[in-house]
């Protein structure tokens, strides 16, 4: 099997990314098309065993080549069926026969997973996780996801929700509505979208000086990368939203750490690249709301492999 390889498969909304790799997780080869979400998103399924094909064929590769190919779905994943519904970005009202469709055309087995729980194993296995048996990931974009690999296990539950660090409740009284339907879940104030509302709110108490609080006043856009950089110059509004985001984000981890004691919690996504800026201020919060063992043995961790991560963690499951 070693000479064999494996094929991952990361799609998004917007990019269908692929990667070959070896069985040991070495990228040899990476390519992506976009992703064409009309009509139901009916093409989408056609258009990735094209791009597959068209690749082996391009590396004078066969079927026989691979272990597998693996991929990393948006949506309700059943990752036994290997079907996916509820993707809403991607256009997939209906349920789709991902395993039947991509086998029957390409003839590889092919797995499937949820695209946070594919970013979970990649970060694990080949990032910041350094392959330990229990690593929790948190994934800070336009939303708040997450994958919890326990004891070695990717953890799934009942019903496939297992690892939603988003809706963790760290505001029930006070917070803001979240799309779940739920009042104060994580993902209202620590994904990209939850910065700018915290931000629009503070503005509005904020009497100081600050660049940040003036452009909001002239109605000018704003995003979370401008509040990190303004913070990082010091602006007193900046800073103090990044202090509240890092409290409820530190206090959201803190809880994960106590129930699941991992060795790391990795933190990834778009709003992870403000760094040891924003993860010195979690560890903070995360460390006052641990109890001792866990704040001694559970470590906060950035991402390390960025966009590789879905392609990666993908591939892996073509192991199992």
């Amino acid at each position: 099997m070693n000479d064999k390889k494996l094929i991952g498969v990361d799609l998004g909304g917007t990019t269908v990314k692929f990667a070959i790799l070896t069985t040991d997780g070495e990228i040899q080869q990476r390519w992506s098309i976009d992703t064409n979400i009309l009509d139901e998103g009916s093409h989408i399924l056609p258009d990735i065993i094209d791009s597959i094909n068209e690749h082996l064929k391009l590396y004078n590769m066969t079927p026989n080549d691979f272990v597998g190919i693996g991929m990393g779905s948006p949506g309700s994943v059943d990752i036994e069926a290997g079907t996916v519904i509820g993707a809403y970005n991607l256009n997939w009202k209906t349920l789709q026969q991902a395993k039947k469709d991509i086998e029957a055309g390409t003839g590889i087995p092919f797995s499937i997973d949820n695209d946070a729980n594919v970013a979970a194993l990649g970060e694990r296995w080949k990032g910041a996780g350094e392959n330990d048996a229990n690593v929790t990931f948190v994934t800070l974009g336009t939303g708040v996801g997450g994958g919890i690999i326990a004891d070695g296990n990717l953890l799934h539950g009942v019903a496939g929700s297992a690892g939603e660090l988003g809706h963790v409740t760290v505001d029930p009284v006070n917070g803001y509505l979240c799309t779940c339907g739920k009042r104060g879940c994580l993902e209202t104030v620590a994904s990209a979208t939850g910065v700018v509302r915290v931000a629009r709110d503070m503005a509005e108490e904020f009497a100081g000086d600050s660049k940040l609080k003036q452009t909001l006043d002239d109605g000018d856009e704003i995003s979370s990368k401008i509040v990190f950089d303004l913070a990082k110059t010091g602006d007193k509004l900046a800073l103090m939203i990044v202090d509240r985001v890092s409290y409820f984000l530190g206090l959201a981890l803190a809880n994960v750490g106590n129930l699941l004691n991992p060795k790391f919690i990795v933190i990834g996504g778009g709003v992870s690249a403000a760094g040891d800026f924003l993860l010195k201020r979690v560890d903070k919060y995360f460390k006052e709301n641990t109890f001792p063992n866990v704040r001694e043995t559970t470590s906060l961790r950035l991402a390390t492999l960025g966009n590789t991560a879905g392609v990666i963690g993908a591939a892996s499951l073509a192991l199992k």
